[in-house]
Formats: structure tokens, C-alpha cells, sequence
């Protein structure tokens, strides 16, 4: 099939096969780059001739080859373009006639993508607030995001001024964002900064990695700064500061220095990092896992100058419980530890 008799068809995602692409069967290619996709979704969408490559239609056995272009079409727009709105209870923190902001609950996706189309903050904010200005991917009111298994606050932008002006705020790193983390393992130094450019993972497309040398400008610049706030032996509680905003940053940057957040399923923090082999201990983290059945990051506070009054906002809110009651978990064991 070529471009033509593609055109009434509507492109769901497009990758480009990066130069080290060693040869890699189309399915498995997409497997890794489509958020919440299943094999079996992927080859449905293969045998329905929905996949292109170079604008051909290919068979599951396609050899993905350096410099493809990989394309996904369907017959029906993007979710992303059939927005629903739904009465979705907000936890809304402030809001005036330019701006919102929301405490985002951790498992709530920001906005629609592959696999969650519904029971998102936009089908919630669409819902509550109407005529919201879209952003430069087409997203009403949203002027930045965090993860879908990251709880914190989040500004919402009401008009096309206070768009332009929050956008441009967090673009010129004018903005105040703090998180709260669990991360495996003690810190040597009780703060410090992480400088290190953020990219695709090469093998792992739904992973950012930092690139450093000769290979740093497969990433874009960003800066963590981190304050420990609580040693607890085998894991850390520590603040975190963005300059800048790239996906996945805390979580790319603390695993990059050693410190993996704990739970950060993505990254390889659900598995035992630091600690000993008793079976005691390992039933002690799985409970803690439970208690806390997410990444251990929290947006705690925000800050930025109103974009009509000129006015400083700052706003925090608390470290939900479930992040809390893991908190006290590791208090009461490192507790034990140091009396044993």
C-alpha cells in the first residue's frame, strides 16, 4: 500500500529507527516504544495492515533496519483528538480567573495516549472549566505534566495570555518546582547537583537515559539539584529542584548517580537495591512495596508569577499517605537497625 491509498487514514504514532538500529522484527520495535501497547494489540494492528514502513505496509516479520520510518494508521482519529469530557472529582488548590491548580492523585494519567483514553486530568479539566486555550500540542489548559504514578501539583492555564505566560516561564526556568522522593541507598554528600542530558533510551524507548561526551547531544540539558532530607539507612528521603523539565527527569537522574526511586517500576526500583539478603528483610520491602505500589515521587510544591497580577504564587501540599506511611515503615527499621 503506498502513501496515497493511505491518506484517509489517520496516524496513531510514527518512529524513526535511530542509526544503531540493528535489524529488529517490527512487532518487537513497537513493543518497546508504545506506552501501555501488548503483543498481541501490536500484531492485530500488523495483520489489519495498519502498519507502514517508508509508507509500505508491512507483514509481523518486517525487519526493522537504521533510518525506517515506522508508522501506526488507523481508520479513527487519535483518542487524543476525541477529547470526552468527565465528571471527575478535582482536589483544586487555588484558582482565579486566569489560573487552576490541581493536586494530582498518583495513578491518574495528565492527558490521553495509548491505553488511557479516559480518566484523565484533561477529560476532568474539560469538564469543569470550559473554553480551555490549547497548548502547542493541541492539550486544553495544560502548561506542563508530571507521570501518571507521580502525585503534586500541577497549573492549569484558563486563558491564551496566562498560557503564553506560564509557558514561556517554564521555558526560561523562571518557574519553582520542588519534589519529594524515596531513592535506594545513603547519599556521600547530604546535597548536590545532577547535570546530565536526558534522551530516548537507545534499547528501551519507553526509558530516558542520561547521554554524556561525545554521544551528549542525543539529549536535551538538564539540571536536578538534590537536598537529603532523611537518611534512613537503606533508602533516602530527599528534595529535589528542577531548572528544567524533561520527562522523567528525577527519575533518569537519581538512577544515573546510583539512587534509583524506590518502587520506580520503569527504572528498576521494585527490585531490592541496597540491603541485605535475610529473608526477613525482603519480606519487610515487599510490604513497603505494597504500602506504596508506585514510584516514590511527589510534586510538593509550586511556584510562578501570576501572569495578569505580576504576583508571586507559591503552593504546597503535603506527601500523600501512601508515600508517608512508607516513610514511617523505614523510620521504625532503621530504628531497629541501629539498636541491634
Amino acid at each position: 500500500m503506498t502513501q496515497e491509498s493511505s491518506q484517509n487514514l489517520h496516524e496513531h504514532h510514527s518512529f524513526t529507527a535511530s542509526p544503531g538500529q540493528e535489524p529488529l522484527r517490527v512487532d518487537k520495535f513497537l513493543i518497546n516504544r508504545i506506552e501501555n501497547a501488548t503483543r498481541s494489540k501490536i500484531q492485530q494492528y500488523i495483520k489489519e495492515g495498519g502498519v507502514f514502513v517508508n509508507d509500505q505496509v508491512v507483514k509481523a516479520n518486517y525487519k526493522v533496519k537504521s533510518g525506517d520510518t515506522v508508522r501506526v494508521l488507523m481508520q479513527h482519529p487519535t483518542y487524543e483528538q476525541l477529547l470526552v469530557a468527565e465528571d471527575i472529582d478535582l482536589d483544586i488548590i487555588h484558582e482565579d480567573d486566569d489560573v487552576v491548580v490541581v493536586n494530582k492523585p498518583a495513578g491518574m494519567v495528565v492527558h490521553p495516549g495509548h491505553g488511557n483514553y479516559s480518566g484523565t486530568l484533561i477529560n476532568a479539566l474539560i469538564y469543569h472549566f470550559e473554553n480551555l486555550p490549547n497548548n502547542s500540542s493541541d492539550r486544553p489548559g495544560l502548561v506542563h505534566r508530571i507521570d501518571k504514578d507521580t502525585s503534586g501539583l500541577l497549573v492549569i492555564a484558563k486563558t491564551e495570555h496566562a498560557m503564553a505566560h506560564l509557558s514561556a516561564q517554564f521555558a526560561n526556568k523562571t518557574s519553582e518546582r520542588e519534589y519529594i522522593a524515596i531513592t535506594w541507598g545513603s547519599f556521600e554528600e547530604t546535597s548536590g547537583t545532577v547535570e546530565g542530558n536526558i534522551g530516548r533510551h537507545p534499547k528501551n524507548r519507553l526509558q530516558n537515559t542520561v547521554w554524556s561526551g561525545e554521544e551528549s547531544y542525543k539529549g536535551k540539558p538538564a539540571v536536578t539539584h538534590y537536598k537529603v532530607i532523611e537518611d534512613l539507612g537503606y533508602v533516602s528521603v530527599i528534595s529535589c529542584r528542577l531548572e528544567t523539565g524533561r520527562t522523567h527527569q528525577i527519575r533518569v537522574h537519581m538512577k544515573h548517580i546510583g539512587h534509583t526511586l524506590f518502587n520506580d517500576e520503569r527504572y528498576g526500583g521494585d527490585k531490592i537495591l541496597k540491603g541485605t539478603s535475610f529473608t526477613k528483610y525482603k519480606q519487610f520491602v515487599d510490604n513497603c512495596f505494597k504500602v506504596l505500589p508506585r514510584q516514590a515521587l511527589h510534586a510538593r510544591t509550586l511556584g510562578f508569577e501570576h501572569p495578569t497580577t505580576g504576583q508571586w504564587l507559591s503552593f504546597s501540599c503535603p506527601v500523600p499517605d501512601d508515600m508517608q506511611a512508607c516513610i514511617e515503615k523505614w523510620r521504625v527499621y532503621a530504628t531497629h537497625a541501629s539498636n541491634d
